[in-house]
């Protein structure tokens, strides 16, 4: 949306957000939701990088080509540990990196001062 119709919108009373605005999710909610649907796509774009069919992942995966299908789209009753396998059958490489939070006094961060997790989602092709 250009700059010109958001301000329009939001002189009129318009308030512009996302979906996790409109359901009101919280950041944590917000950093899952973005987590499960990048990998999700991980696995799509690596599976047809492989030329294989849901079927044949599915057979991999000891799961049937529907399951592989909702495990693409990050469906709700998709797990992450299922997302996990299901890139990692692909031979895909998952790296998470973290940094230490800072601590005042041995009190635990808070605020932006938080430890920081990074998933590094890498394909083999």
């Amino acid at each position: 949306m250009d700059a010109t119709k958001r301000k329009a919108l939001e002189a009129a009373g318009w308030k512009i957000g996302d979906a996790a605005d409109f359901l009101e999710m919280s950041d944590e909610e917000r950093q899952l939701l973005d987590a499960r649907v990048s990998l999700a796509l991980a696995i799509r774009n690596q599976r047809e990088a492989l030329d294989l069919s849901q079927k044949e992942l599915g057979a991999r995966l000891k799961t049937s080509q529907p399951r592989v299908a909702k495990i693409e789209r990050a469906a709700s009753d998709v797990s992450l540990d299922q997302l996990v396998r299901a890139f990692t059958a692909l031979g895909g490489r998952i790296v998470i990196k973290s940094t230490k939070s800072k601590r005042v006094k041995g009190k635990p961060a808070k605020g932006k001062k938080a430890g920081t997790v990074v998933m590094e989602v890498s394909t083999s092709k």
